[in-house]
């Protein structure tokens, strides 16, 4: 039977500890107790869109919190009444917390039968994926999939996907492979060898330039090699001497 629940996670940013009110909830006595029980209380409030309850009617108390927490009670009112000086929980009519911050907070994943539709779709007129990135979840555990496993396994996806679509694999062409500083630049393993004999010693400049070039412009090329070739001989094109125009000025007096 297909599990059609939904997944949820919380979505930290990278400068979530330096936020103003956490520093300042840390640096307090027993802050990094605070800082815990806060993290926990937002996964616990993650089902019920950032109310701590129980269930509809039950909003959990301080004594219960203490207990899912396992911390004690006198370390949970402190760290409440804390909170919500500092904005990060606020209490409702009906007696429960919410936490304030939870909409930049939740994160949704769908289940794996979900996923695989979605990864289906994608794939349409697409060459079949390799089977080490298929496989992944293997098909007996199609419907347990953990949420974190499914998002590593989009993430693979997608990579596939553009790694397939910028490289323009053909029917009996060798697949191409990612170069460069920001993987951007797709080059078969013919195409690589070519470029470091047409090019010794500049054939790593020129990746890494083009790579810089896509990643900063957006800008999309058909044959990244083909690029890279003109790309050089442009260069060699504005290294070339000019010739100059023969002088056919004469003084006074002087035949040509």
């Amino acid at each position: 039977m297909a599990d059609n629940r939904k997944y949820y996670y919380l979505k930290l940013k990278e400068s979530y500890f330096d936020e103003d009110a956490i520093v300042l909830l840390e640096s307090m006595q027993d802050g990094v107790l605070y800082s815990n029980i806060l993290l926990k209380l937002y996964l616990k409030s993650l089902k019920n869109g950032g109310k701590l309850q129980l269930d509809e009617n039950i909003p959990y108390t301080a004594q219960m919190i203490a207990t899912i927490t396992r911390q004690q009670v006198g370390t949970v009112e402190r760290a409440l009444q804390i909170f919500m000086k500092l904005g990060l929980v606020e209490p409702l009519q009906n007696g429960a917390l919410y936490m304030s911050n939870i909409e930049l907070l939740i994160g949704q994943s769908s289940t794996e039968g979900e996923r695989k539709r979605r990864a289906r779709r994608a794939l349409q007129g697409q060459a079949a994926l390799p089977e080490a990135v298929a496989d992944k979840c293997p098909p007996y555990a199609a419907d347990i999939c953990p949420p974190e496993r499914e998002l590593e396994i989009e993430k693979e996806i997608d990579i596939e996907l553009e790694i397939k679509r910028e490289g323009g694999i053909k029917p009996g062409q060798t697949a191409r492979a990612p170069f460069g500083r920001y993987k951007n630049v797709f080059l078969s393993e013919k195409e690589l060898a070519e470029l470091q004999t047409e090019l010794p010693g500049k054939w790593e400049y020129y990746i890494d330039r083009l790579s810089g070039y896509i990643a900063s412009s957006g800008k999309k090329y058909k044959n990244h090699a083909a690029t890279i070739r003109r790309w050089a001989a442009d260069d060699e094109a504005k290294k070339a001497p000019k010739q100059k125009i023969p002088d056919y000025s004469y003084r006074e007096g002087e035949s040509l």
